[in-house]
């Protein structure tokens, strides 16, 4: 899972998501996967200069019938036919790097409702809650003050920083700085469920300290990510210039940043290497963890962060650390010194004056994901706000958006896939009975979350300022790192959630064996009242098959229905089971991101990195259909019914294929091959409906066509 780090360096959310790859952050490898991807609505970018106040954005309908290029061939490209005219006349708008017809224009409603929400609560608070969450996005808001302010807030880290003299106190300014809830990297640290006994929260420590989206930016020969670390060493260079250095002094700090990246980057683990969880579960008595870092004092890191007692911990990734006990030693504290500084400012840059804004988007939106204009202020302060305070924000935005009735028709359809999944299950024709009967117990296991948190989280304890952008955010960093911390040694909450309620997206937990769905999705186009049953089963009903169908992909199939890591298939059925995401991995790894041009060569997706989410869209796929079947029979209708031209099962794998209508720049696109592991919208359709037969079926195709090939690729 991609597991992300926050201001202080401890992780954060343990989740898997549907995936809504249009709008996945890019991380580097610090981000460990543990079985699960989370993904996020905001850009690239955090940074903007516009501060008006936003328009309402467009309704978005559940089927949109003018998006279909009826010049196109459904049966040879059907991502064409389903999207083409949707994506002639969408370009991707300035200040975004991806644009979706689902998640995009959903998101940027749900957006504008919690800016609405958000800005009220600023002026006009009118409960404790809307207070403090009004004040933390007042502060983002006041750009003024802040570039008022300057560096001045981070001048106490600074100066702790320049005070530094002895690589082997590495340790304690570490931990001294996350303790304050400064942006120190190197050391990722957190309490998690034990993978092998999912009722146990235990320590865990893994890679962190990259700058750049994945290992790959440093370590390949390519002329393209050669190019890419001369702008990156420049940009650094600029930053430590805005921030006083001369010039050349900038550009030394500048090489002592590249040079220990680039060191970690070696150590580092890969993403698909980190996909397997044999590889990410490593349980070191702590004197064994002192013994691979003897010069990395970690019982003074410990007492700076504030984590109780533990005899063991899950160490991640050991070669990593390993390494880094060689560079405590092998580069000077000056370096140390460049490595952390840049850190620390580059962590604050969304808290920064406008010129710290402006230069970091430069390099982070414009050169790495083809940005052309800066995010709106708005924008970026309703999501930060969403993220420090997102239960207490959502307890007044579900009040508005989120009814009752929305909430029990969810339940109905969830109880429909899960009787469609149990059928699939019954009747795979490679799967033994004795590991059907392991499958269907799982199955049963699965907890369904709805909409909202049955019990909101509790933030009494966390100060928020109308006047103090940068210390809201510290103080948001350190409150969710002791509520993470403090769960060392406790029972697991099972009621517990991995996002906010405005989010578009979804998720499914291993450990938890559950699946999550915020009220922010359950929404058109994925789900209306008033459309017909197909529309509703192509949207939300395959987000619902797909996150079940996490609990079987390659990684999920490794969690027993309890949550732990445990083998519960046959040895020849988890051989038939690899032969068939084999099938899967050689299939995607053959479809293209980006064409070659302008002298770059055409960029691939990695059909493994991508193996866990194609899985569940070709399984979400199938048993959604199995459900709609079930459906229409109850209502004594059939698959071939027309509605405005069109069968239900055409209609079906439409409203399926325009969930996933985007464009996206080309930078942006690369960057997702190596770091994403969803696919690409055009083959999160086409490569779905090529696997399901009954695709070829509903629109005629000929055995043979591309979208109905003679032979195909089905794991569930």
């Amino acid at each position: 899972m991609k597991i992300r780090s926050s201001r202080s360096g401890i992780l954060a959310i343990a989740a898997i998501s549907l995936g809504c790859a249009p709008f996945a952050l890019a991380q580097s490898d610090s981000a460990l996967p543990t079985a699960s991807f989370t993904a996020s609505l905001t850009g690239p970018s955090l940074f903007a200069s516009d501060d008006a106040a936003p328009a309402p954005p467009k309704s978005v309908g559940s089927l949109d019938l003018s998006a279909i290029d009826k010049t196109a061939d459904p049966c040879q490209d059907f991502y064409q036919y389903a999207c083409g005219n949707w994506v002639k006349d969408n370009p991707v708008p300035a200040d975004q790097v991806r644009w979706a017809r689902s998640f995009s224009l959903l998101g940027e409603r749900n957006r504008y409702l919690l800016w609405q929400e958000l800005d009220a609560a600023a002026k006009n608070p009118k409960t404790p809650l809307q207070q403090k969450y009004g004040s933390f996005f007042a502060a983002c808001m006041d750009t003024a003050l802040i570039d008022k302010k300057g560096l001045t807030p981070l001048e106490p880290a600074l100066k702790q920083i320049a005070a530094f003299n002895d690589p082997k106190q590495l340790a304690t300014l570490v931990g001294s700085l996350q303790k304050v809830g400064d942006a120190a990297p190197l050391i990722a640290f957190t309490v998690s469920q034990d993978e092998k006994d999912s009722s146990k929260q235990i320590a865990e420590t893994r890679q962190s300290g990259l700058s750049l989206p994945d290992r790959e930016y440093y370590l390949s020969d390519a002329k393209r990510f050669a190019t890419i670390r001369d702008q990156y060493k420049d940009h650094v260079t600029k930053m430590f210039t805005l921030a006083g250095d001369s010039p050349d002094q900038a550009a030394k700090e500048a090489d002592d940043v590249l040079r220990i990246e680039t060191a970690l980057a070696k150590a580092s683990t890969s993403r698909t290497a980190l996909r397997e969880p044999e590889n990410r579960y490593h349980i070191y008595a702590v004197a064994d963890l002192e013994k691979l870092t003897p010069d990395f004092a970690w019982p003074v890191y410990w007492r700076d962060i504030g984590i109780g007692h533990f005899d063991t911990l899950n160490v991640a990734t050991p070669d990593f650390f390993k390494e880094l006990d060689t560079l405590i030693n092998s580069e000077q504290a000056s370096a140390w010194q460049s490595y952390l500084r840049w850190h620390v400012i580059h962590g604050a840059v969304a808290e920064l004056p406008q010129k710290f804004y402006d230069e970091n988007f430069a390099f982070f939106g414009k050169v790495l994901s083809g940005q052309k204009e800066q995010t709106p202020r708005w924008r970026q302060c309703t999501a930060m706000t969403d993220q420090a305070l997102g239960e207490a924000v959502g307890q007044d935005w579900v009040k508005q958006h989120f009814p009752p009735e929305a909430k029990a028709s969810m339940d109905k359809l969830v109880a429909a896939l899960e009787k469609s999944l149990g059928d699939d299950i019954r009747t795979l024709p490679w799967m033994s009975d004795a590991t059907k009967q392991a499958a269907e117990a799982k199955l049963a296991d699965i907890r369904n979350k709805i909409g909202y948190p049955e019990h909101w989280r509790n933030y009494s304890a966390l100060t928020v300022s109308s006047t103090d952008a940068l210390g809201n955010a510290r103080r948001a960093a350190i409150f969710q790192r002791d509520w993470r911390l403090s769960k060392l040694g406790k029972p697991v909450d099972e009621k517990e959630w991995g996002m906010t309620p405005p989010t578009v997206n979804a998720y499914y937990n291993p450990s938890m064996n559950d699946i999550n769905f915020p009220a922010g999705i359950l929404q058109p186009p994925f789900f209306d009242f008033k459309a017909d049953p197909a529309v509703n089963f192509g949207g939300i009903g395959v987000v619902i098959g797909h996150e079940m169908t996490h609990g079987f992909d390659d990684e999920g199939s490794k969690y027993d229905g309890k949550g732990n890591l445990r083998e519960w298939q046959t040895a020849e059925d988890r051989k038939k089971f690899t032969e068939r995401t084999d099938c899967e991995v050689n299939e995607y790894n053959g479809f293209e991101a980006s064409p070659a041009h302008d002298g770059l060569p055409a960029q691939n997706l990695n059909g493994k990195l991508t193996l866990g989410e194609n899985t569940a869209d070709n399984g979400g796929l199938r048993i959604a259909y199995l459900a709609l079947l079930d459906t229409l029979a109850e209502e004594h209708k059939t698959i071939d019914d027309k509605i405005d031209g069109y069968t239900e099962a055409q209609r079906y794998f439409l409203s399926f294929a325009q969930v996933w209508c985007q464009n996206q720049t080309d930078p942006s696109a690369r960057q997702s091959a190596l770091t994403d592991p969803h696919s690409p919208g055009r083959w999160r359709a086409n490569g779905s409906v090529q696997n399901f037969d009954e695709f070829g079926k509903a629109f005629n195709c000929k055995k043979g066509d591309p979208m109905y090939p003679e032979h195909s690729c089905r794991v569930w």
